[in-house]
């Protein structure tokens, strides 16, 4: 691509670049079209017939074939010269052949249709002519600033500021017989106008108000002056008084803002006819008619009031006094100079009302008291211009100015204002996100205009607003020094999360395949609404890369602006793998990164601020590098293969940062990032060729892999540096200050001993004999030493878990930006602080870890304290059982080994050995009391569970099976084969990579898996993989309840209802009914029991009312009276919940009643949880008392639903709260007698003489042996008032 011409360069360029760009062979940028020709005929000759009734005059006459023409002279005319004219062509044939028949041009005469025109008559005037005006009349009496203004720009400013709107008889009228009235009416100053009374004749001369809008325009004028001529009429015919009284009685009537414009609208006339009247010579009465305007002959001797103020408007102080001699200044417009005043005094908030936002040039929220001086150029703002600042509105609207020093500074104010955002010192002044609200607003796209500025000051501001939004305060920070930690250099991929479903499964295919597979919506949208849900893409969608790459390479930009480009390069190459594929795959970004800020030679650079970075060293630039081959292995062997990396590494590797002619500063960060480069490298496998054990090798060399003698000299220069530090622990302010050493020997040493094991020819001796005497010597005493009791008790102060303090939600959050929350540093004790114990001791368990799993016989010796006791197994069951649920993604190889080693192994369930099962049975009967045993046998089924744990294992290991590749990427990362690591780059954190409810995914799968094949799966699978789920659930529910609190009760009572909607015989296997009955009892216990919600939002569920229709629906097709299946179906009717589970049972599975066999002693929660408090549905309620009258509901089918429809309707009858509206009484009143007229006396009675709910007897409840006196009275009471019949016996 050849650059654009530079000033400076002469022609002798010119034509250089001319050849160059000839040579090239490349496509112009601009191509050259001739304009067409003016004199060709664009007209449309075949033009569809007029659709029209007017008259046309057709030319039948002419004929259809063109006559034979007349030999002229041909014309002589210029030939084009893109055509030139054969020579041997005649002239006379071919305009013969070029000319047109006249019936081409001339075909119709179309009458012009004028029906819609208006058409105004001639008024009737009194004298023959209009009068003529005489410039010379018009000259005399004027000003002599008069004379530097045309006659016509004076007559058309006379004509503007006339306002008398007067009917062309009365102007001629007045013109040549002005009454004295009038003329002295006209004289008179503005003041004396008003005092004179409203019914002067003069004041009547004609409509001011009432102009006939509207109307047809012959009838407008009319009906005008007809409402005018009346409304004289009526006001001759009042005195004085009366009018003065009808005056001030409308207004009292009227609205004061109507007043106001009213008299607003009178005082605009009066000035313009007071104007008008000064412009006439006195004595002379001349006028000008033109059509309704008119100027009436004052005298010249009236002063001008033009420059004069209302007597209610203050006289405005100008800072400097007008001359007539200054330009264009010989009319003062005052309302344009209001501008020039002092700024009105500043308003005290009285109110709590909210007032706009207003900031600093430095980004700080001014408060709306604040004082400031004007010369702070804060108050250049036309709203609000006493109150200092600028609100984000004004801001944005400085950004499109055309001045690019303002531009520059509203953007650099932006900037300032989101880093504060960011960084939590607006705190809870604001209401609402300013981030977002400047998303909203479209700022992401103005900066993106704005780097496109012509102006370099502009695109410092804009690429420094990119950096503040898009850079989290504190997150590069973070992932720095998290870097030296255990498994460090693995990083999760900076998106949104709801974007990241996109890119879930994206490995490092190319670029064109990844764009075949993406979705036709995401490349079709435009990037306002990628934007929207990621900001990144929609950045990314705008081009923006290649201009960045042109900003550093063309414009050559400052220190700042360069630093502030690679800094947002590097946060969108943390987006995702494919925003980093795009970074490198944008033409020439990289090579000049690598070119301009990563020279191998460069000039030696002095200790001050630099003019420029280009071709001198840059940190930055190769953390850039860095971030880019951390997402993947081809991004990696690119940059080590295609830009020279090589060299580059082994010259910031090699030498001594003091040595490098650059800042120690610098020069020790450059070094640090060229070392973490090489590390990302090396975990792919690839830069091996690096490492040397002699100094004569060449670097460049082939690559080739390392041997163990070239890194096991690296041994005795470690582990003496770890045993310095380590005497340092006691000293905490010494500790600190060594940073990442401690944590870095402990990882090599680590790593040493993995990579020692797996060499195949050396003797195994050798290395176990050396872990013994490093365990012996060093590690032992180090467990033993009191310092580590305190880092052990300082890591649950660092803990989100445990402290949530120590991790703080960032205060500015979007949705559609992903950060770390970094904002505002990290306190001393947090998981990323300076005295966070976090990194050293992750370093410490996995070097134990790797010499226990090497060397068995270690496994009893390194013990941390306190330790850990037979009692203790329990809890680290838990912990494993905790941690199972937090595993993010990149951690599937610690989830399959939790799952294969500890969660599921029987040495860490030690209730089996003491007694757990026993207990369990005991447990049972003493809470049972009288209710019935549904939950018997539970130590038997848990000792069963117990022995069936290997089959349960497997039973979860293939329903809880996590992605093959996931699987096998993150194995080799842990277990250290580097040429299988695909990238260092993680999924999007979207969720834990086992549900919290993983301990019935097996039950859901099964759902699932029935739900979409009707025919269901064979028996043998489904029983097997129902009972192992079960089993252990409920050894979860026995022995580990804290396993299962994330999962609600509700959520536990859908999960076992999932087992009966499997399929029609699974319910019925005994081991599944003693397991569920076991499960029941459980949930039905009184601590468990009243959490539990059935209407708040379950996960998986639509509803849980959908879910409880289906189980009907179910329950009536298969249950065949099944007790335990009509336990669930009556447990969720209870009288806490929701009335729509009940409406659904008694209004559309109404046939449901007769199998709900289910005794009241096996009822799995008391009698009173259905009956208190009444019901006070009218609906349910009705269809209580229809079940019960029909026969639907009786006891021997149904007797619990029947106790409860039974005490339900009688406290219905009998209720007799006055509150109760007239439709709930008359309700009332219709059932008791329809309950009193009933035939079944054995109803009848249950519902009269019902007393109180008993599950020990058969019917459920207890019965008064007579009508209590309350109820008989009210009884007699609707006896008497005719309700209830007489004559009917109440026994």
């Amino acid at each position: 691509m050849l650059s654009r011409p530079k000033p400076g360069e002469s022609e002798v360029d010119l034509l250089r670049f001319q050849s160059q760009f000839l040579a090239a062979g490349a496509t112009p940028a601009v191509q050259l079209v001739k304009k067409g020709s003016r004199r060709a005929g664009d007209a449309n000759l075949e033009q569809p017939p007029l659709q029209d009734h007017r008259d046309v005059v057709m030319l039948d006459s002419l004929p259809d074939l063109p006559p034979a023409l007349v030999p002229a002279p041909p014309k002589r005319a210029r030939p084009s010269p893109g055509r030139l004219l054969p020579e041997h062509e005649d002239p006379e044939e071919r305009l013969n052949r070029h000319d047109q028949h006249i019936t081409a041009v001339l075909t119709k005469i179309i009458e012009r249709d004028t029906s819609s025109m208006p058409v105004n008559l001639p008024v009737s005037s009194g004298v023959a002519f209009p009068p003529v005006f005489h410039r010379s009349q018009g000259r005399q009496g004027k000003p002599a600033t008069a004379g530097k203004r045309s006659i016509f720009a004076q007559e058309i400013a006379a004509r503007r500021a006339s306002g008398a709107k007067v009917s062309p008889v009365r102007e001629v009228a007045s013109i040549l017989d002005p009454p004295e009235s009038a003329m002295t009416c006209e004289a008179l100053t503005t003041r004396e106008r008003g005092s004179q009374p409203p019914w002067n004749s003069y004041s009547f001369q004609g409509p001011h108000l009432v102009t006939g809008k509207g109307l047809k325009s012959q009838e407008a004028e009319q009906e005008a002056q007809t409402i005018h001529e009346e409304n004289v009429a009526r006001l001759q015919a009042l005195a004085p008084e009366e009018i003065l009284q009808e005056q001030q009685r409308l207004l009292a009537q009227l609205d004061p803002s109507l007043v106001a414009f009213l008299k607003s609208h009178s005082r605009t006339r009066e000035q313009a006819e007071e104007k008008a009247t000064r412009e006439q010579r006195p004595g002379r009465p001349s006028a000008e008619v033109t059509g309704k305007e008119a100027i009436a002959p004052t005298s010249a001797n009236v002063p001008r009031q033009e420059d004069e103020l209302e007597p209610e408007t203050p006289a405005l102080a100008l800072p400097v006094t007008p001359q007539k001699e200054w330009l264009h200044m010989d009319t003062v417009e005052l309302e344009k100079l209001h501008w020039t005043q002092d700024l009105p005094p500043l308003r005290r908030q009285q109110t709590q009302e909210r007032m706009q936002a207003r900031f600093s040039l430095q980004g700080e929220l001014l408060a709306p008291d604040t004082d400031l001086p004007t010369h702070l150029g804060l108050h250049h703002h036309g709203e609000e211009a006493e109150r200092a600042g600028y609100s984000l509105q004004e801001l944005f609207h400085l950004t499109r100015s055309q001045v690019s020093q303002q531009r520059a500074l509203a953007l650099h104010v932006l900037a300032q204002v989101i880093g504060r955002a960011q960084a939590g010192e607006f705190g809870d002044q604001l209401v609402g996100s300013v981030l977002n609200l400047l998303l909203d607003a479209g700022f992401l796209f103005l900066l993106r205009f704005s780097l496109d500025d012509r102006v370099d000051g502009v695109i410092a501001a804009a690429v420094r607003a990119l950096r503040a939004l898009l850079v989290g305060p504190g997150d590069e920070e973070l992932l720095d020094s998290a870097f030296s930690w255990y498994h460090g250099a693995l990083m999760f991929a900076l998106m949104p999360s709801q974007e990241g479903k996109e890119d879930e499964d994206e490995d490092e295919e190319p670029p064109a395949e990844k764009a075949k597979t993406k979705s036709p919506e995401e490349g079709n949208r435009p990037p306002s609404e990628l934007a929207r849900h990621d900001v990144i893409k929609g950045l990314l969608a705008t081009n923006l890369l290649p201009r960045l790459r042109y900003v550093l390479e063309v414009t050559c930009p400052g220190p700042s602006v360069v630093l502030d480009i690679l800094t947002v390069l590097i946060r969108l190459a943390r987006h995702s793998l494919e925003s980093a594929t795009r970074v490198l795959e944008c033409p020439r970004l990289v090579e000049t990164v690598v070119r301009e800020f990563l020279p191998t030679s460069w000039s030696p650079m002095g200790s001050g601020p630099t003019s420029s970075l280009h071709r001198v060293p840059c940190a930055p630039a190769m953390k850039l590098l860095r971030v880019l081959a951390s997402a993947g292995r081809n991004i990696a062997a690119r940059l080590l293969s295609g830009f020279d990396l090589r060299s580059r590494l082994s010259r910031f590797i090699a030498e001594d940062p003091q040595d490098l002619a650059l800042p120690l500063e610098e020069a020790e960060t450059l070094s640090a990032e060229a070392f973490r480069l090489w590390a990302v490298a090396a975990s792919y496998g690839l830069g091996s060729d690096l490492y040397s054990d002699s100094a004569e090798a060449s670097l460049l060399a082939t690559p080739s892999s390392i041997t163990w003698t070239q890194v096991s000299g690296l041994h005795p220069l470690v582990e003496p540096c770890l045993r310095q530090t380590l005497k340092l622990l006691p000293r905490p302010e010494m500790w600190s200050a060594l940073g990442p050493v401690p944590t870095a020997c402990l990882l090599f040493l680590d790593a040493y001993y993995q990579a020692w094991s797996q060499q195949p020819g050396l003797c195994p001796e050798d290395w176990l004999q050396d872990m013994e005497r490093l365990s012996e010597g060093l590690l032992l005493p180090l467990l033993e030493h009191p310092s580590l009791g305190s880092l052990w008790e300082s890591l649950g102060c660092c803990s989100p878990l445990c402290n949530p303090q120590s991790c703080a939600v960032a205060p500015e959050t979007i949705s559609s930006l992903a950060s770390l929350g970094c904002a505002g540093g990290h306190p001393p004790l947090s998981l990323a602080g300076s005295a966070s114990p976090f990194p050293f001791l992750t370093a410490l368990l996995s070097l134990l870890n790797t010499l226990g799993r090497i060397h068995k016989g270690l496994c009893g010796q390194a013990t941390l304290q306190p330790p850990v006791a037979g009692t203790d197994v329990a809890l680290c069951h838990s912990m494993a059982l905790a941690l199972l649920g937090r595993l993010l993604p990149g951690s599937e190889h610690l989830a399959h080994e939790l799952m294969l080693s500890c969660v599921f192994r029987l040495e860490f369930l030690p209730e089996r050995a003491s007694g757990g099962p026993e207990a369990a049975d005991f447990s049972d009967r003493l809470s049972l009391g009288s209710g019935g045993d549904l939950g018997c046998g539970r130590g038997a089924l848990l000792a069963q569970a117990c022995q069936d744990l290997p089959s349960i294992r497997s039973c979860y290991l293939t329903h809880c099976s996590l992605a093959r590749a996931s699987l096998l990427a993150s194995q080799a990362l842990y277990r250290g084969e580097l040429r299988r690591v695909p990238a260092l780059l993680l999924a999007v954190p979207k969720e834990p990579l086992l549900p919290t409810d993983w301990p019935f995914l097996p039950l859901i799968q099964l759902y699932h898996r029935a739900s979409d094949t009707p025919s269901g799966l064979p028996p043998a699978d489904t029983v097997g993989t129902a009972l192992r789920a079960l089993q252990w659930v409920l050894v979860l529910e026995s022995w580990r309840p804290q396993a299962l609190w994330a999962v609600s009760p509700a959520a536990r009572l859908a999960r076992l209802m999932c087992v009966f909607l499997v399929d029609s015989e699974l319910f019925r296997e005994t081991p599944i009914q003693r397991l569920v009955a076991a499960l029941l009892a459980r949930l039905c216990q009184p601590e468990v029991l009243p959490n539990l919600n059935l209407d708040c939002p379950l996960p998986g569920l639509t509803s849980f009312p959908d879910l409880y229709a289906n189980f009907l629906e179910h329950f009536e097709a298969v249950s065949f009276g099944d007790h335990l299946f009509g336990a669930l179906i009556l447990l969720p009717l209870q009288r806490r919940f929701s009335v729509t589970l009940r409406l659904a049972l008694f209004g559309e599975h109404v046939g449901a009643l007769r199998a709900l066999g289910l005794p009241l002693t096996q009822l799995p929660v008391s009698l009173e949880c259905y009956t208190a408090p009444p019901e006070d549905n009218v609906a349910l309620l009705q269809l209580y008392f229809r079940a019960l009258v029909t026969g639907a509901l009786r006891p021997r089918w149904c007797p619990v639903l029947y106790a409860v429809a039974v005490a339900h309707v009688n406290s219905f009858i009998f209720s007799q709260d006055p509150n109760n509206s007239d439709e709930i009484k008359a309700a009332c009143r219709s059932m008791l007698q329809k309950t009193w007229l009933l035939t079944d006396e054995g109803l009848r009675q249950h519902l009269l003489h019902y007393k109180l709910p008993n599950s020990a007897l058969p019917e459920g409840f207890e019965l008064y042996p007579q009508l209590p006196p309350v109820r008989q009275q009210y009884l007699q009471k609707l006896r008497i008032s005719g309700v209830l019949p007489n004559g009917v016996s109440e026994t």
